[in-house]
């Protein structure tokens, strides 16, 4: 029997796929601690774990911040994170002495699970509730330039909060270790190999063990009455508007909607809805999905996960760049298409299109035995209880690191004797118009020459686990 303390931050996203885990560690008869907050109290209990409320170390918001925290501020997160941890010190110096975890399974981007478990040099197992990034499958991730400025101009900010755990012991490891997993953190991931990009080049530290879902449920659909179910998740949903004009769009449809549209949205302001529409603040969207032909998704990875778990091609309407990732990769493997215009017509088009075309249903289809044959939350819960992991040794991004180094020194050398010919041969006066072409140029070149290599490691690491 383990002691297990298990932490996450107060968000539905990042709380339910932990949920099934939790339960599975709690039947095998684990000691469980989560560490959590109010709202998520009856969920948590259900599991059979022991539920320790956080709600009164949370830093009181001003209107900013909390307008922040809605926009998914990575500087603001960071920042509420760091001040949570300073708060909870003193109470998790008493938990850690008093109940002696044997692991600690926590969130990925919860600060105070992760400081607190090197802090006490505790294994640590990450719950990873998008994709795993690293710096090959971050580049899925496409910043818009409001989020690129507000890390960059945030990042000192976040520094001096960074600076103050210190005093308190913490081992401060800086923001990027705090945010992303490397290769040596074990992690569990809900997804599959196949639907996890760039997978190769993540270590045995990490296990893939699927959607982490508490149903037996299996698709249902019905051919001749459609289905189409529309969520925009739990944190961006006050979207009257959209909401609106997906109604406008599928109210003369022959088909059946569904709108879930959370607790922000009064369902009376959008008016007489017609007989083929309801709309409703929550819904059991597992069962939904089963029976649902199309989702009209904000592409969170939960929803996504499920939505392929039940065989549920999409409509996809990503609102920040870590949905805009799952996005793509949904495209990639054929299960949706991107709402690229989301008018009322833009809206009925898409949607007739991925009812009335059976390749995306095939693909959604593929995609859920493939979730299906992982190990789901049993898997994820012997890795927990075999922590801290080792590994076979292998690991592809350190070898790409070495790789992007020699890269790096032959363009730059390139680079500079092209330039010593122009200077030489050609003109001077033509020097600068090369310098800016080969800066302009440097990034998709090197990113080219990442990939290839990449590539050529991948097939090298194929080959000789064959030969083992």
């Amino acid at each position: 029997m383990k002691r297990i303390a298990v932490f996450c931050i107060p968000a539905h996203g990042h709380t339910n796929p932990m949920l099934p885990v939790v339960a599975e560690l709690v039947s095998r008869g684990d000691e469980v601690r989560f560490y959590s907050f109010n709202e998520f109290r009856e969920k948590i209990e259900k599991t059979g774990a022991v539920f320790v409320s956080c709600d009164s170390f949370l830093p009181k918001l001003n209107a900013k911040q909390e307008e922040n925290l809605k926009k998914v501020s990575t500087t603001e997160m960071s920042i509420q994170d760091i001040r949570t941890t300073l708060a909870m010190n003193d109470f998790m110096h008493d938990e850690f002495e008093a109940f002696r975890p044997d692991v600690v399974y926590t969130d990925s981007v919860c600060f105070w699970g992760k400081l607190n478990a090197w802090k006490y040099d505790v294994p640590m197992v990450v719950s990873t509730s998008t994709f795993a990034f690293n710096q090959m499958s971050s580049g899925y991730m496409k910043s818009s330039p409001r989020e690129i400025a507000d890390l960059l101009f945030g990042l000192p900010r976040v520094q001096r909060e960074l600076k103050k755990l210190k005093a308190y012991g913490y081992k401060n490891k800086g923001l990027f270790a705090l945010i992303q997993s490397d290769n040596s953190t074990d992690s569990v991931v809900y997804t599959s190999k196949r639907f996890q990009p760039f997978s190769e080049s993540f270590s045995d530290h990490y296990v893939f063990v699927g959607p982490s879902v508490f149903t037996d449920k299996k698709p249902e659909k019905n051919p001749d009455r459609p289905l189409v179910y529309i969520s925009m998740g739990t944190v961006i949903n006050d979207r009257p508007d959209f909401y609106h004009k997906c109604i406008d769009a599928l109210k003369d449809l022959e088909i059946d909607v569904l709108i879930s549209c959370g607790k922000t949205v009064d369902i009376g302001s959008l008016g007489e809805l017609p007989e083929n529409i309801k709309v409703c603040p929550y819904v059991d969207q597992l069962d939904v999905l089963s029976r649902a032909s199309a989702f009209i998704t904000h592409c969170g990875m939960n929803s996504v996960s499920e939505s392929l778990y039940m065989a549920a091609p999409m409509v996809l309407y990503p609102q920040t760049n870590e949905q805009a990732a799952v996005a793509r990769r949904v495209t990639e493997i054929g299960a949706g298409i991107p709402l690229k215009d989301d008018s009322v017509g833009g809206i009925r088009k898409a949607v007739l299109d991925v009812i009335g075309s059976s390749a995306y249903a095939e693909a959604a289809q593929a995609c859920s035995d493939d979730f299906r044959s992982c190990s789901g939350p049993s898997g994820a819960a012997d890795f927990i209880e075999s922590a801290p992991h080792s590994s076979n040794g292998v690991d592809i991004m350190k070898d790409l690191v070495r790789e992007n180094f020699k890269l790096e020194i032959l363009y730059n050398a390139f680079i500079i004797i092209l330039a010593c010919l122009v200077f030489q041969f050609i003109s001077r006066k033509y020097l600068w118009i090369f310098i800016v072409l080969a800066v302009m140029l440097s990034f998709p070149v090197k990113k080219a020459l990442q990939n290839m290599a990449y590539q050529r490691l991948t097939r090298k690491t194929n080959g000789s686990n064959q030969n083992k």
